[in-house]
């Protein structure tokens, strides 16, 4: 199936560079290898059930959006145990570490998703607590 996407040009040029580097035979071939680990790290978030223990790094730029992330670390409170946070300019780079009910942390991580001022949203669940 034939589809279109608007792509910046900078992020378009970088990722032919990237397929490329890595031997791939064309742009439809790692478009097709970025949208199945795109669906594999949703389907692992969406499947962990329980307790978990995770840490969440995001970017974003600091003065569109730090009141709205402030109120949502203050929403989610319970599973939150710690944050660490870096100034890069306009932009903040933070980690989140949690602890606590997979759809709880599910939760958090697809509110930060929902703002167009992060840039991205990366979880890792280093471990499921038995």
């Amino acid at each position: 199936m034939r589809t279109s996407l608007n792509v910046p040009q900078e992020v378009l040029e970088t990722f032919d560079e990237t397929w490329k580097a890595e031997g791939l035979e064309s742009r439809s071939r790692a478009v097709r290898e970025a949208m199945q680990e795109y669906v594999e790290r949703h389907t692992q978030l969406e499947d962990l059930e329980g307790e978990a223990v995770a840490a969440i790094a995001f970017d974003y730029e600091h003065t569109l959006v730090i009141g709205d992330l402030h109120r949502i670390q203050h929403e989610f409170e319970d599973v939150i145990g710690t944050t660490q946070h870096m100034h890069r300019g306009d932009w903040c780079l933070e980690t989140i570490f949690c602890t606590g009910p997979a759809g709880r942390i599910r939760e958090l991580v697809y509110q930060l998703r929902d703002f167009d001022a992060v840039g991205r949203v990366n979880v890792m669940f280093l471990q499921p607590v038995a």
